[in-house]
């Protein structure tokens, strides 16, 4: 693994805050993804295979980002990350705790099932723009880089791992379990913000304490075309192109008619991709870009479309790999961008607003996944959600090469003026001497 890896990234685990941090929000974040394919599985099996319930509990979970996003940036920025993250994360142990003895005791339908989705959304807005804005804090300017990669690449390799995982626990231990084990992964953020030594000497300097506004950010994000970019294309792949937590599902059960365990083989092929795609990315030596952005998520909206068209289970499962490596590209590519090109005093607000557009859309493409699958089968809404994120991807392009050739605007020098009855003199040259001295 050491030869994959450049510089950055090697400098940036050199750190012992940041290597402790990143296994912690790795085991954490697997058991979230886990705790939500399993929820997705058990809505199903409560509803009677309805598409519907599937986006209406996974818009409720992601619709407090979609609210309360931009608050949760604004905390990031006005409050030390890690005892905000103390907080959050516990609350959410404690959702995933009650989830888990409803599931176990049997007590668990539709309507609980709906209110502890909203729950964990709630916390998740607050937790995530000062959990990934925390990351900065732990390393120096120059490990940062590889720092926010890797942390990049680690919540999406969670993504892909662990409803692979949950897949599997469930077809040999049930459901209810899923939800207990996600509730001990929390346990390792909590030990690895209480360990973390605050006074490390390469730690990044806090930004001075004042107001804190979400619409600075948003003039930042206007105002910076490097920023701009991504969470642009985020906003609209991540609604309608990312819904694989609903895609997979429903592919598996309404399609090729398999239980726990195809979805979790479905699911486990993606998370390999996912892996594989991450530890690609981070052995790039190179910076992320705008082109790279595009291109990929060109790619991945192609394959998304050819796996809509998929006519057997292997087939279809051979190529999620390859759909879950494009995936984790172009995620970690726009993350990466957000992150490196955000003002330091904005960074919380501006991964606020990040996730809002990754996450938020979540409650309006959720339930059009659903409904598109009800009415139309499960492999169209493959097939909308790749080709949407090609014309997304083509009309940036666009957009950002004619920006391009027309370049920056000019600005016209002010004209000198003067009396008409006085001569306009030429201006001195600017003395060295301090002022007051001839």
């Amino acid at each position: 693994m050491s030869a994959v890896l450049h510089p950055p990234v090697k400098h940036a685990l050199a750190v012992r805050n940041f290597r402790r941090y990143l296994l912690a929000q790795l085991v954490s974040n697997i058991g979230t993804w886990m705790q939500r394919a399993a929820q997705d599985l058990l809505v199903l099996h409560t509803t009677g295979d309805s598409g519907a319930a599937v986006g209406t509990v996974t818009a409720l979970q992601f619709l407090p980002q979609t609210l309360l996003g931009l608050s949760g940036g604004v905390l990031a920025d006005r409050y030390p990350k890690r005892r905000t993250l103390l907080l959050t994360q516990t609350a959410m142990a404690a959702q995933s705790l009650l989830l888990g003895l409803l599931t176990m005791t049997g007590a668990v339908n539709l309507p609980s099932l709906y209110a502890l989705a909203l729950a964990l959304g709630t916390a998740t807005a607050v937790d995530g723009p000062a959990r990934n804005a925390f990351v900065c804090e732990l390393v120096s300017r120059e490990r940062m880089a590889g720092a926010v990669s890797l942390n990049a690449a680690q919540f999406n390799v969670a993504r892909g791992i662990g409803p692979a995982l949950a897949g599997l626990t469930i077809a040999s231990l049930g459901t209810g379990p899923v939800f207990l084990l996600n509730a001990v992964s929390y346990l390792a953020v909590l030990h690895g913000l209480l360990t973390i030594r605050t006074d490390a000497p390469d730690a990044l300097a806090r930004a001075r304490p004042g107001r804190t506004r979400a619409r600075e950010a948003l003039r930042h994000i206007a105002a910076t075309p490097e920023l701009l970019l991504p969470i642009s294309l985020v906003a609209l792949v991540g609604t309608f192109g990312l819904n694989f937590q609903v895609t997979v599902s429903l592919v598996a059960i309404t399609v090729f008619h398999t239980g726990a365990a195809g979805f979790g083989y479905l699911s486990a092929a993606y998370a390999l991709g996912s892996l594989f795609g991450a530890i690609c990315w981070a052995g790039h030596g190179k910076p992320p870009t705008g082109r790279r952005l595009i291109s990929a998520t060109i790619g991945f909206g192609a394959l998304e479309v050819a796996q809509g068209l998929m006519p057997g289970y292997v087939s279809f499962l051979l190529l999620l790999f390859v759909t879950g490596c494009a995936a984790v590209t172009v995620t970690t590519t726009a993350n990466t961008l957000v992150q490196l090109r955000a003002d330091p005093a904005l960074r919380g607000r501006v991964l606020s607003v990040y996730f809002l557009v990754l996450l938020g859309g979540t409650p309006v493409g959720a339930p059009l996944v659903g409904l598109v699958s009800d009415a139309l089968g499960a492999r169209f809404t493959l097939i909308l959600g790749g080709a949407v994120s090609i014309v997304t991807a083509l009309a940036l392009a666009g957009l950002s090469a004619s920006r391009a050739r027309r370049g920056p605007p000019v600005t016209e020098p002010t004209p000198v003026t003067s009396s008409p009855l006085v001569p306009v003199r030429p201006r001195r040259r600017l003395s060295s001497r301090p002022p007051g001295e001839t």
